[in-house]
């Protein structure tokens, strides 16, 4: 089993800065892709960012050049550092790990988890 824990975000103010990481953990043999989403009230989830187990990333065009994901792979860890946030980057956002997990007799299987979510509000 697999767990991903997230911690970070809050209340900000409209240009203000903010950080959310989050940390898998259990049967873990390796994390490809990690990555953020958010889902603000009466929207759809929606992609943030995403990085690979190499370090390549993407972001949605709404958060290039303001937000910032990293990961520590030996760590389990995915960061996301948001810059000049703007009202509508409030939503509650969501980390995700696409884990090869350790099963019996050796084996491995490929899961998607997720964490269990962070709100981040930004308001004057």
């Amino acid at each position: 089993q697999v767990h991903l824990v997230q911690s970070g975000g809050g209340l900000v103010q409209p240009g203000g800065s903010l950080s959310v990481s989050c940390a898998a953990s259990g049967s873990i043999s390796k994390i490809n892709a990690m990555g953020w989403y958010r889902q603000a009230p009466g929207k759809e989830r929606e992609l943030v960012a995403t990085i690979i187990y190499g370090g390549s990333t993407t972001y949605a065009d709404s958060v290039k050049g303001r937000f910032t994901i990293s990961r520590d792979n030996a760590e389990n860890t995915v960061f996301l550092q948001m810059n000049s946030l703007k009202p509508e980057d409030t939503a509650v956002y969501y980390c995700s790990a696409d884990v090869l997990v350790y099963s019996t007799g050796g084996t491995f299987y490929a899961k998607t988890y997720w964490g269990q979510g962070t709100q981040v509000t930004v308001s004057s």
